[in-house]
């Protein structure tokens, strides 16, 4: 039996840990995970804290864990990859250099401009004074960032000068270090680019796109990601081949003259404007919710990927072709801000759906909600349409609106 470590505890680990499991051959613990976990054949949740590294390392050491497979930011940022290969641990993901790409996105921006890769044109500001003045120059919309991890919450677009001042203002009082850029409006359709890397050897996974605000037609407040789908029907080969030749292979490369070796999961958050593909952000591990729409069309073992991926053996890598999986995500009410805590679960017997859980604990022997983004629903058809229906039915008939936020509009940009 091969043992393989998954840190994280949402929705993207729990669609890694199903994937992991399909070969019957593989036990994966997930620290800490969640309690819905358990009830996956052959995973086992832990009771440590995902940047508890040293427990972590032991654990890993004392139950001979093969590989290490790291899903969220955080760790990531604080160096986890680094800490385990000094205790002689496989590991995939990328060490806190490579992590910058992420975790500062003014380092992100340097990464773009030496590679030649386009992205919009910004500015960096570390005081309230500096950041209002540059609003007497600029032009609106406006993109307001915050330098640093904001768990895919730090991005504020504000339409006019009023809403910007508001903003900084706000930033500011919560935090008076804190960084932001500011960088134009970029205008056209955006879709995560995801692909798998080491070094300069590289995997490409179907393209999905993301739905971040909270409500219907993308308006309300930024959240973590309320639905995603995958693959793209708007979007053909070209584009894939775009990513790569124009975002992908240039970063890499610069990384790689940097002496930064990069290895792990590589998300772009590109938008096709007019003038063709550009950088939104980078991150530096899969995204949530795009994993769970993605990882459902692997046809190949994705813990065999990684080995030979890390040996510099190119896989072989084969997806689904004509079907689409599509997801939304219920959130609990007031999510993104101060929101309803220990919902009791809504109980899905309907075929043809899967569910996916992220936001959830055990109270008093009952499973509840823990916090914003509780699970996903998820559907797969040769229709992207019917997928998208058979997703909103299931909710309407399931879920309380009292109780959760969900969007039935996932997906609608490729209809258009």
């Amino acid at each position: 039996m091969e043992n393989w470590l998954l840190i994280g505890s949402g929705g993207r680990e729990y669609a890694m840990a199903k994937q992991l499991t399909k070969s019957a051959n593989r036990h994966v613990y997930v620290a800490p995970g969640n309690p819905m976990m358990n009830i996956l054949k052959n995973v086992e949740t832990l009771d440590i804290e995902e940047c508890d590294f040293e427990a972590l390392i032991e654990f890993a050491k004392q139950n001979q864990i093969d590989w290490t497979l790291v899903g969220p930011e955080k760790p990531l940022s604080e160096g986890v990859v680094d800490c385990f290969k000094d205790a002689g641990l496989n590991i995939f993901g990328p060490n806190q250099a490579a992590a910058q790409l992420e975790s500062s996105k003014e380092s992100a921006k340097d990464v773009m401009t030496s590679a030649g890769v386009a992205t919009a044109q910004y500015a960096t500001f570390d005081n309230q004074n500096q950041a209002l003045k540059y609003l007497e120059t600029t032009s609106f919309p406006v993109v307001i960032k915050l330098n640093g991890l904001a768990s895919g919450k730090g991005v504020f677009i504000a339409a006019t000068k009023s809403d910007a001042e508001n903003i900084i203002n706000d930033v500011y009082q919560n935090n008076a270090n804190q960084e932001i850029l500011m960088e134009d409006y970029l205008v056209g359709q955006e879709f995560s680019m995801i692909v798998m890397v080491n070094d300069l050897d590289v995997v490409t996974m179907p393209l999905a796109q993301d739905h971040k605000r909270i409500y219907d037609g993308d308006k309300g407040l930024n959240t973590g990601g309320m639905g995603a789908y995958s693959p793209l029907p708007q979007f053909g080969s070209d584009v894939v081949e775009d990513g790569l030749v124009k975002v992908i292979r240039p970063v890499l490369e610069e990384m790689h003259r940097r002496d930064i070796l990069f290895q792990g999961f590589l998300y772009a958050g590109l938008i096709m404007t007019d003038d063709g593909i550009k950088v939104i952000e980078f991150n530096v591990r899969m995204g949530d919710p795009e994993t769970q729409v993605i990882l459902p069309q692997l046809q190949d073992d994705f813990g065999e990927i990684i080995k030979q991926l890390m040996n510099h053996q190119q896989p072989t890598v084969n997806w689904s072709s004509n079907r689409y999986y599509l997801g939304s995500v219920l959130a609990a009410k007031g999510y993104p801000q101060q929101h309803l805590d220990a919902i009791t679960l809504p109980e899905f017997t309907q075929p043809d759906i899967e569910i996916d859980y992220a936001g959830v604990k055990e109270q008093d022997e009952k499973l509840v909600s823990s916090g914003g983004r509780i699970m996903m629903v998820i559907s797969s058809d040769g229709d992207l349409k019917k997928a998208q229906t058979r997703v909103n039915q299931v909710i309407k008939d399931t879920v309380d609106a009292n109780l959760y936020s969900f969007r039935t509009d996932i997906g609608n940009k490729a209809f258009k």
